[in-house]
């Protein structure tokens, strides 16, 4: 019988991610429709597993192997890397999932070396086409959309996912078994020290699991105007993010930046606000599933690839917008 194995991630709060859970849900379609079985790895530390379950369960995981060690909540390669490859060894799936994030973007290349996997990376939808399994991931800015088979001698076959990308169907709900596993530390060859972990004070939206995001561009002028955008986010129970232009000039910090430097995000809707539309912006969230652009410039090349454009001053439409969406979802 054919086995998939996902590496699911957990948030500040120690539950599993949104992408993560789309990557387990796509999973377990595609597992039904192979009679495969759906198992689900997470690494980390000071974890409810009773929580875990749960959750893993509602996304139709028949097992979770859960490696879960204090010296284990902060990301660490080394480690990371040495569970996930002797998990992948003793399990041996045909298939192994994750997120194209920084932790997925560590692990599986390493994955791939050794184990003599295929790897797909960003991919932004899967799908079975007979006994094969084809990929679809953007390459050269999203100027050009590649279908990919993986060779049937490939095993295991390994592919990270864009986050909000893949648009699963429900499953039903499973009651996993859980398998601790011991991570087996040896703390000598720990290559990296963590001095401090700096968490942030607010509660805002992550830019990867967003399904709305708000970004401002160069126009925005300075961190203080950024105040506009993040309360419409409130509205919205939207994230915020800023271009590259934005980040250089100093108006907000890189964990804030969208594009080809910055984060690659998927949301439902991208309102734009001052970016003009370089192709290294476009590159990080063209993906995106309607975008909105605000902008002043009737020339700015985001017009040509936005799906419903303002020409106007972002600081007189921003505030008319925020009112606006308060009113439509009070009813």
């Amino acid at each position: 019988m054919a086995s998939i194995l996902v590496l699911a991630e957990i948030n500040q709060d120690k539950d599993v991610t949104k992408p993560s859970k789309q990557i387990l849900l796509t999973a377990r379609n595609i597992a039904d429709e192979l009679k495969a079985n759906l198992t689900s790895v997470l690494i980390g530390g000071n974890i409810d597993a009773t929580k875990i379950q749960g959750q893993l369960g509602s996304c139709g995981v028949d097992k979770v192997i859960l490696v879960n060690e204090p010296a284990l909540e902060a990301f660490n390669p080394d480690f990371y890397t040495k569970i996930f490859i002797k998990i992948i060894k003793e399990q041996n799936p045909d298939f192994i999932f994750g997120i194209n994030s920084l932790i997925g973007m560590d692990l599986f290349p390493a994955a791939s070396f050794h184990t003599g996997g295929g790897l797909a990376m960003d991919c932004t939808d899967i799908k079975l086409e007979g006994s094969g399994l084809f990929v679809t991931k953007t390459m050269y800015s999203n100027k050009v959309i590649a279908k990919i088979k993986f060779k049937d001698e490939h095993k295991p076959k390994l592919v990270t996912f864009r986050p909000n990308t893949l648009m699963p169907k429900n499953v039903s709900p499973k009651n996993p078994e859980i398998i601790n596993e011991k991570a087996n530390i040896d703390q000598s060859s720990n290559k990296q020290k963590i001095k401090e972990i700096v968490k942030s004070k607010t509660k805002e939206v992550s830019l990867t699991e967003a399904g709305i995001i708000i970004s401002g561009g160069r126009a925005m002028g300075n961190w203080d105007n950024y105040k506009i955008l993040f309360e419409t986010a409130e509205v919205l129970g939207a994230a915020v993010g800023a271009s590259r232009a934005a980040v250089d000039s100093g108006y907000a910090p890189h964990s804030m930046q969208v594009g080809q430097t910055g984060k690659t995000v998927s949301p439902q809707l991208y309102i734009a606000c001052g970016i003009s539309g370089a192709i290294q912006h476009f590159a990080g969230m063209g993906s995106s599933k309607v975008i909105v652009a605000i902008n002043k410039d009737a020339n700015a090349p985001i017009f040509k690839k936005c799906d419903y454009g303002i020409v106007d001053d972002l600081f007189k439409v921003v505030p008319v917008l925020k009112e606006e969406f308060k009113r439509l979802l009070s009813k």
